[in-house]
């Protein structure tokens, strides 16, 4: 049975690559009939907190990656923070010196740190690697706390055969006896993810490529441990437009900082599928269940992929526009409340006026933090006109035309959309006018645009006495 996980270190919120690898190992655990493991990698003891466990699961939940065994589920591999699994890395350590496959070792910075300054490779040298049993008691005498270190075998080729880089190889001369458990007990990354994966069945490790000169290490822990390995793919990096790292000016980089500013949490996995596979058409819009059928490992591209903000934007824009208009309005609420456009407890009438908004203007947004930007319109009393909107409503033909329009507008008793479609209808008739010579410059007077919503719609929303006070002002003041 096909068994991935997804191994998260606490030290801040769930960052966008980590929910790309988080998706990955779901997608091909759904596509596969398998079990995704969900584990917590907290050894950094000064960086870990709980506070940042919290919002990592709460944020996969969010987008809908759910998993079968792991933290808060439970399951026959327990426990699942690493933390609460160090007299299992201690018992395995212990084999790997009882063995001979490692060695205490006494040695401080100082040496890596000489190399460092030499210009050379920071490997260890293999100092202690041969230290005699009365050594070892003379230092421990001394307080000296020592590391554990691995035996890595020289002149060896490990050749790893990634599912997504293809055959790869390392040389173990340039990798030095590396510490698997620290001077304060506590196991290192590469010593303690082969345990857990090991222990807990993982069969496939698909992570991020900065992982892949981790391998050679696990591999060779795996054999001294007599641990099958599991199988390797290595997902690209992702890079910003420019082709650097990704980062802060690329864009947000947290999920928690796209839900905050309204993105939905099915375009961001629709955007994170896209970032590094391919389903081998022109198609860009996938559900979860659609996702999982598609989804293979050979489609999963080397090259790095590129984080296109315009292309999330675009997305995210297509789900807003094709949601459920009450999910949308729900969801945007807070947005309103926080612009002081709708009141803590609304009143019907606001949550009325509230949906004809959002209907309105979901089509002109990427993202649901910018509603109440397109919708000062209904709600804010001055207008900011636009150059061109000005110079329309300039003309003397234009504001008789509105003259006239205000009188009409007694005639106009309620906001109900096919009323006021039928007032608006009759107007250029009415008026004896071309319906560009009514329509543009009612726009114009209403909003200080000539684009946006449907005019109905802004008539509609607005009501009667509104709509004319506005004509009147532009008339007298303006």
């Amino acid at each position: 049975m096909v068994k991935v996980r997804f191994a998260p270190s606490p030290t801040g919120p769930l960052h966008i690559g980590g929910a790309r690898s988080a998706l990955f190992n779901y997608l091909f655990a759904r596509k596969n009939d398998g079990v995704f493991i969900v584990r917590i990698e907290d050894t950094d003891l000064e960086r870990s907190s709980r506070e940042s466990e919290k919002n990592i699961l709460e944020s996969l939940k969010w987008l809908g990656i759910t998993w079968d065994e792991g933290i808060e589920v439970g399951g026959s591999n327990g426990p699942y923070r690493q933390t609460e699994r160090l007299s299992v890395y201690q018992k395995y350590a212990k084999k790997l010196i009882d063995e001979g496959f490692a060695y205490y070792c006494f040695c401080t910075e100082e040496e890596r740190q000489a190399l460092l300054a030499k210009g050379e490779m920071p490997r260890y040298l293999g100092k202690c690697r041969n230290l005699s049993p009365d050594m070892r008691e003379k230092y421990l005498a001394q307080g000296r706390k020592p590391t554990i270190r691995f035996k890595v075998p020289v002149g060896r080729t490990i050749v790893i055969n990634d599912l997504v880089r293809g055959v790869v190889r390392f040389d173990t001369d340039g990798i030095g006896d590396f510490i698997i458990v620290k001077s304060d007990g506590i196991p290192t990354y590469n010593f303690a993810v082969v345990i857990d994966d090991a222990t807990m069945g993982i069969t496939h490790v698909l992570r991020g490529e900065e992982h892949l000169s981790n391998t050679p290490r696990q591999i060779l822990l795996y054999e001294a441990l007599g641990f099958k390995a599991p199988e390797f793919a290595h997902i690209s990096l992702i890079l910003g437009k420019d082709r650097t790292k990704m980062s802060k000016r690329h864009g947000a980089t947290s999920v928690e900082n796209y839900r905050e500013r309204g993105y939905l949490p099915e375009a961001l996995v629709n955007f994170l599928a896209l970032l590094g596979w391919s389903p081998g058409t022109e198609e860009e819009i996938f559900s979860m269940e659609q996702l999982i059928e598609r989804f293979s490992l050979e489609r999963v591209a080397k090259n790095p992929a590129i984080f296109d903000m315009d292309k999330l934007n675009w997305i995210n824009g297509y789900y807003i526009r094709n949601s459920e208009l009450s999910r949308i309005i729900d969801l945007s609420l807070p947005y309103f409340q926080k612009r002081g456009y709708v009141s803590e407890n609304p009143t019907e009438e606001e949550l009325n006026k509230l949906t004809k908004v959002v209907e309105a203007t979901r089509e002109y947004v990427s993202a649901l933090a910018e509603l109440p930007d397109h919708a000062t319109i209904f709600y804010e009393k001055e207008i900011n006109f636009e150059d061109e909107a000005k110079g329309l409503l300039m003309d003397l033909e234009v504001k008789e035309i509105l003259k006239k329009i205000s009188e009409k507008l007694d005639e106009l008793k309620s906001q109900d959309y096919e009323e006021v479609k039928g007032f608006l209808k009759k107007l250029p008739k009415e008026l004896g006018v071309g319906g560009k010579k009514v329509y543009m410059p009612l726009r114009a007077a209403l909003t200080g645009k000539t684009h946006g919503p449907e005019l109905y719609q802004i008539l509609g929303i607005l009501g009667p006495d509104e709509t004319k006070r506005r004509i009147v002002d532009v008339i007298f003041k303006g």
